[in-house]
């Protein structure tokens, strides 16, 4: 498993604060390394390195004309020496016997707005926690671990409260024919929503072509990598979820006035604080339109990590 025989088994057993393994800007991590060893070794040091960063990474064209496009940005590379904390002399050496041993370390995250973890298509924005133990006339082991850090949204912030509405039409020709206009309006009660949570839609539409149209909503996120200077760009959509209601027959109406869609439990916050990716949402709201070009409203959405503030009820 880890190629050096030397080490059995290693682990990082961090603090988890009401059982969530969540990390924000400030945070203090704290936790337990745990490793056996199957004989004695000496080392110079051990240490935890805290690490946060974004990458991408895309290529353009053709086999022969292929065009690369990179970039990457470093939020902190922070670094803790656990065996000082533990009593060994600085400079020196510590033998350490087979067996299982325990260190326990503290380390607390920069304070800065730095982006939520996200792995894109073309790009990521990765915490770690890596632990590197030296040892004499050896490589460095290192051993690493995922922080799941998180950069708060408020779905409580006033702009993300106010609620939405658009509204599209259009009329059908069919040769030199011009049926009546395809019409509708949709809207949602705020903008701000979290992952799980079922969004209402309220939309009205109206058929009055000859063709029978479908209506439907779908959770859209899209992934826009760039390149520092922000002179190229690789926008990648994603369906994440999809509603279709009943079908609107010719010259009818239609109404949604409780068509719920629920966003996935495991979707990605918003992610608007990155110079090189970002991470977007919204809502589609279609006509599917027969033999034509669908009609279609967009309503753009933040998926937030705090909820709503919803009191009490009084009983």
């Amino acid at each position: 498993m880890f190629g050096d025989k030397t080490f059995k088994s290693f682990s990082i057993d961090f603090d988890a604060p009401n059982g969530i393994h969540l990390f924000s800007s400030g945070d203090v991590v704290s936790g337990r390394i745990i490793f056996e060893l199957s004989k004695e070794i000496r080392v110079n040091s051990i240490s935890v390195i805290g690490k946060g960063k974004a990458k991408v990474a895309w290529s353009t064209g053709s086999r022969k004309n292929r065009r690369h496009y990179s970039a990457r940005e470093d939020y902190f590379n922070m670094k803790s020496d656990i065996i000082q904390q533990n009593g060994a002399i600085g400079g020196g050496e510590m033998v350490l016997r087979q067996g299982t041993h325990v260190y326990p370390f503290t380390m607390q995250l920069p304070q800065g707005n730095f982006p939520s973890a996200f792995q894109g298509v073309h790009g990521r924005v990765t915490y770690a926690l890596v632990v590197q133990i030296h040892r004499p006339w050896h490589l460095a082991k290192e051993f690493r671990a995922e922080l799941n850090f998180v950069s708060h949204i408020d779905a409580n912030h006033p702009q993300l409260l106010e609620p939405l509405a658009a509204s599209n039409s259009k009329e059908l020709c069919c040769l030199c024919c011009t049926s009546g206009p395809i019409s509708m309006n949709a809207g949602l009660e705020r903008k701000g929503f979290v992952p799980g949570e079922m969004i209402q839609i309220n939309a009205e539409f109206e058929n009055s072509s000859s063709r029978t149209v479908i209506p439907t909503a779908t959770l859209v996120q899209t992934q826009t990598f760039y390149t520092i200077s922000r002179s190229s760009k690789r926008l990648v959509p994603k369906e994440l979820v999809k509603i279709e209601g009943r079908h609107l027959m010719p010259n009818s109406t239609g109404v949604w006035g409780d068509q719920m869609l629920q966003i996935p439990a495991n979707t990605p916050l918003t992610i608007s604080n990155c110079q090189i990716l970002e991470v977007d949402y919204y809502l589609l709201v279609s006509l599917k339109i027969p033999n034509g070009v669908n009609l279609k409203v967009l309503i753009p959405l933040v998926i937030c990590s705090i909820p709503v503030y919803r009191p009490p009820a009084d009983f």
